[in-house]
């Protein structure tokens, strides 16, 4: 599995109900990313911007970060994001009760959204 975190250094929103109406923006582009198991949108206490994604692959991961992407979200954020991937070998998963070493059943098969 994999986790990718997402900043936007310089992008600022002045409120978390600010940066929720941006996010819900393109929050439903989502929900059917090949290999993407969830995304959690982020807002720090200084206004700053991004998300951290949980990937049943790399290969997934680094196709949904592609040129055409960072065009589009470095014109709304008017700043260029950086991207870490991480090898994510062991999720606590408290909502199914679980430990993960092997993405999830999703949808009809293994890691399949």
């Amino acid at each position: 599995m994999i986790i990718t975190i997402v900043r936007f250094a310089g992008a600022t929103t002045e409120s978390v109900a600010e940066a929720t109406e941006i996010f819900a923006e393109s929050a439903a582009r989502y929900l059917e990313v090949p290999g993407l198991l969830g995304k959690a949108y982020l807002r720090s206490e200084d206004g700053s911007v991004g998300a951290v994604y949980w990937w049943t692959n790399r290969a997934d991961a680094e196709a949904r970060f592609n040129p055409g992407w960072f065009d589009g979200v470095t014109e709304k954020y008017g700043t260029a994001p950086t991207v870490e991937f991480c090898d994510a070998p062991i999720i606590v998963d408290n909502i199914a009760r679980t430990i993960r070493t092997e993405p999830p059943m999703v949808f009809g098969g293994q890691g399949s959204l």
